[in-house]
């Protein structure tokens, strides 16, 4: 009984983290859907909508909330080692995501705050060895991940100094564009001055912005840089004997078993 339960907890923890199968494509897929939705939903409330319609996207907040705390319990489920799962970074991201579900009770802008640490969920879905959407080369997949961290980095500053500074600064910061404005201009180091935070909270996430624009983006950037020099210089041979890619433009033999190329 315990050897099937543990083929089962194998075959799901594969599922959750699979983008070749079509049942590991669908659940992935699935789970983007309702992070992008989610995202949406904390956007749209920014608006002055009707009563009916914000009753209702905050019922379908929830249920996606309550979808994401089920995934969570599932994959520490069909962890190994528990302690592990626990302490490892994409753990204590969902961790952040579901933590309203567990915390509704309290009315403070710290758990509305955390909502959008939803976003960096998207983090999970793309990793160095893995294909999304038909991406195959290390160049695309280092690409988008570029693309989701800066994404996910410029969204949460976007939603925090939203959550912030609309209570003391309601007449500049309306809506979640107008702090989306504020956070790219700030990340950028343009900075106009046409928007200025008023809270000390504000101020600090704005130092956090510049600091996280100054050194993440030319960071990453440089990676990007990195890897495209590096496959510049290596040409398409083959090693007949164990199958590596991407050697030298000169080599002559391969370099894991020394076979001639």
């Amino acid at each position: 009984m315990e050897a099937q339960n543990f083929k089962i907890q194998e075959k799901i923890s594969h599922y959750l983290d699979d983008f070749d199968s079509p049942i590991g494509i669908t659940v992935n897929l699935t789970i983007l859907g309702l992070i992008l939705l989610s995202s949406a939903i904390f956007v749209l409330e920014t608006y002055l909508l009707p009563e009916s319609i914000l009753k209702f996207l905050t019922a379908l907040d929830e249920i996606i909330l309550s979808l994401f705390a089920v995934e969570y319990l599932t994959r520490f489920w069909c962890a190994k080692s528990k302690l592990k799962f626990a302490f490892s970074l994409f753990s204590f991201i969902d961790l952040l995501a579901i933590l309203p579900l567990f915390l509704g009770f309290v009315d403070i802008r710290f758990i509305r705050i955390l909502r959008w640490f939803r976003i960096l969920r998207l983090l999970r879905l793309i990793k160095f060895e893995t294909s999304l959407f038909g991406i195959k080369s290390e160049d695309g997949i280092i690409l988008v991940r570029i693309f989701l961290i800066l994404f996910s980095l410029i969204f949460i500053y976007s939603g925090a100094i939203y959550q912030v500074e609309h209570y003391s600064n309601p007449t500049v910061f309306k809506t979640f564009f107008d702090a989306l404005y504020f956070s790219v201009v700030t990340m950028t180091t343009v900075g106009f001055g046409d928007v200025i935070p008023l809270s000390e909270g504000g101020r600090i996430l704005t130092v956090m912005m510049i600091f996280s624009g100054i050194l993440l983006i030319p960071w990453q950037l440089s990676i990007l840089t990195q890897n495209f020099l590096q496959n510049s210089q290596q040409g398409n041979q083959v090693c007949s004997h164990c199958g590596l890619k991407l050697h030298d433009r000169d080599a002559n033999f391969c370099k894991i078993c020394g076979t001639k190329l």
